[in-house]
C-alpha cells in the first residue's frame, strides 16, 4: 500500500457525524454539456445529459482519444472505469502531478469528467476484506477529487450463505455512512449502484434507510430486475428521492428493459443528472455507434417531454 493510500485509511477516524448537503455537486458536473432538450410550451425542459462510461466502449481509449471521440459524438460527459488497467490510466497509483495533468486535460476540454466507476463493495462477511474495501473507497474518493470529478460508483453487492440478509444490509449501510462522511470532506458523492443480489431496488431502499450521509446516493443500473414485482414505476418510486447524479443505461436498441418509461419517470421528477451509456462489445465504428445511442436517447427524452 502506498503512503498516500495509508494516509487516506488513517482518516477513517474522522468519518463520523452528518455533513451538510452537497446540492452544488450536480450543478457543477452539468456545466460543460450543451445538449439541453427543450420541451413544448408550458412544459419543463429536461436537464438530463448524456455521457459515456468507459466499460468496454472506450476501454482502449487513452484520455486524448476519449475526449476526441466524445466530442465527435457530441457526448459531453464521461465516467472512467477504474481498477481494470484501462487505457485512460486513471488509477490509484497516479502521483500528484499526474492527477493534476488529468484534471487539466478534461478542464481544457468541453468534456465533463463525471466520476469514477469503482468495483468496491461492502458485503463481505470477512472483516479484513470489508476494511480493505472501505480503505480503497476512501482512496478512490481522494483520487476523484484530485482529478476534478465529483463522485465515485460503488456496489452493495451480494448476500452470502449463512449470513442473515438483515445483517448484510446493516453492514452495507454502516459502511456507506463511513465512506460518505469521508467523501463529504472532499465534496464528493458516493453513488451506490443497484448491482448484485443485494442490488434489487427494494433492498437498495432498505440500505438507504440506514444511511444518514446526504452525499450517499442511489445509481440506477437499468436492469431488467428493476421491473420485477410491482414493476419499474413502483420500484423507481422507492428510491427516487435518493437518486444521485448518474444513471447507467445499456443498449437502447435491445429488448427487455422499458427505457422510454425510465425517461418518463426521470423527466417527471425533473432529475438533472447524467445518463451514462455502459456498453459491452466493440463496435466497428464506435463514434457512429455512440451517435446512434445518443440520438435514440434524445428522441425518448423528447417523447417524455411531450407526454
Amino acid at each position: 500500500m502506498s503512503s498516500e493510500h495509508m494516509e487516506v485509511s488513517r482518516r477513517t477516524v474522522l468519518a463520523h457525524g452528518v455533513r451538510g448537503t452537497v446540492g452544488t455537486l450536480t450543478a457543477a458536473i452539468l456545466a460543460s454539456c450543451n445538449s439541453l432538450r427543450t420541451g413544448p410550451t408550458g412544459k419543463s425542459s429536461s436537464r438530463m445529459r448524456f455521457g459515456l462510461t468507459t466499460y468496454q466502449w472506450g476501454k482502449d481509449w487513452d484520455i486524448p482519444i476519449l475526449i476526441n471521440n466524445c466530442q465527435r459524438a457530441q457526448i459531453f460527459g464521461t465516467e472512467l472505469r477504474t481498477s481494470l488497467s484501462y487505457a485512460h490510466g486513471v488509477e490509484l497509483h497516479l502521483n500528484a502531478q499526474q492527477r493534476r495533468d488529468v484534471r487539466k486535460r478534461f478542464g481544457d476540454s468541453p468534456i465533463t469528467l463525471v466520476g469514477l466507476a469503482t468495483s468496491e463493495r461492502f458485503d463481505s462477511p470477512d472483516p479484513a476484506k470489508l476494511k480493505e474495501a472501505i480503505e480503497n473507497t476512501m482512496a478512490y474518493i481522494k483520487l476523484s477529487h484530485d482529478i476534478g470529478s465529483t463522485g465515485i460508483r460503488v456496489f452493495p453487492n451480494s448476500f452470502h450463505k449463512g449470513v442473515p440478509r438483515k445483517k448484510t444490509i446493516e453492514q452495507i449501510g454502516n459502511s456507506l455512512n463511513i465512506v460518505g462522511a469521508f467523501a463529504a470532506d472532499y465534496g464528493q458523492q458516493v453513488r451506490l449502484e443497484a448491482h448484485g443480489s443485494a442490488g434489487e431496488l427494494p433492498t437498495i431502499k432498505a440500505i438507504m434507510d440506514l444511511v444518514v450521509e446526504p452525499n450517499v446516493r442511489v445509481k440506477l443500473n437499468s436492469d431488467k430486475r428493476d421491473t420485477l414485482g410491482k414493476g419499474l414505476g413502483y420500484n423507481f418510486n422507492l428510491v427516487k428521492n435518493k437518486l444521485g447524479s448518474t444513471v447507467h443505461v445499456h443498449d437502447f436498441k435491445a429488448p427487455g428493459f422499458p427505457y422510454q418509461l425510465l425517461m418518463d419517470l426521470l423527466v417527471k421528477i425533473d432529475w438533472n443528472g447524467w445518463i451514462l451509456l455502459e456498453r459491452s462489445g466493440k463496435p466497428q465504428k464506435p463514434v457512429k455507434a455512440l451517435i446512434e445511442q445518443r440520438e435514440i436517447w434524445e428522441r425518448m427524452t423528447e417523447n417524455s417531454l411531450m407526454a
